[in-house]
């Protein structure tokens, strides 16, 4: 992230979005059970709110200084994984939900980020369930981004890109910022997703 996205999303300001607006909305009518993933936390002001919401949560932070001072302020509430999620260490079949909120566009390559959907089918036990947000391309969202990794969703598309990582049951709508998606892993036999 740039200095001024960093910021933004350390700030006061942006838990109280998030609180108020992202996650609720995120989530709304989602079950994400006993063992949840969230992929890509940040600063971590989602973490702050889902810890307080679920029994036991990983996240999962590719940067270094982001997520060993995420795991500094967390304490042992929350185990903070400093890793690739398109290279997950985690064994298959382990969580019962995966969260994922306003990240996925830092992901390089739309190829990386269907990576990371295989993965989270990978390590999503059967039944288990992804719920999601990330923000619409726009003018403003490009100029908080200068100089960031910046690869938007395309709404139209992400329903078939999840049903090709191996998800079920999806579903993909948007408001005026957003775009919210939902997905599920089949019930049955081990996941279909593979990493690469």
């Amino acid at each position: 992230m740039n200095e001024q996205h960093l910021q933004l999303c350390s700030s006061d300001e942006w838990a109280e979005v998030v609180g108020q607006h992202i996650i609720p909305w995120a989530l709304e009518g989602v079950e994400l059970g006993d063992d949840v993933l969230e992929v890509g936390p940040g600063p971590g002001r989602t973490t702050d709110i889902l810890r307080g919401m679920l029994p036991r949560l990983t996240a999962v932070e590719i940067d270094a200084d982001l997520a060993t001072a995420l795991a500094a302020r967390v304490g042992p509430s929350v185990e903070v994984v400093h890793a690739d999620a398109t290279r997950l260490p985690m064994d298959e079949d382990r969580f019962s939900g995966a969260v994922s909120f306003t990240m996925l566009h830092h992901v390089p390559t739309a190829e990386l980020q269907d990576r990371l959907f295989a993965e989270l089918v990978r390590v999503l036990r059967p039944g288990g369930v992804l719920a999601g947000v990330d923000s619409l391309d726009g003018e403003d969202f490009r100029a908080l981004h200068v100089g960031d990794i910046c690869v938007p969703l395309d709404p139209d598309g992400l329903a078939a890109r999840l049903d090709g990582a191996g998800f079920t049951a999806v579903r993909v709508d948007r408001n005026e910022f957003a775009v919210r998606f939902r997905a599920e892993v089949p019930p049955g036999p081990s996941s279909t997703g593979t990493s690469e």
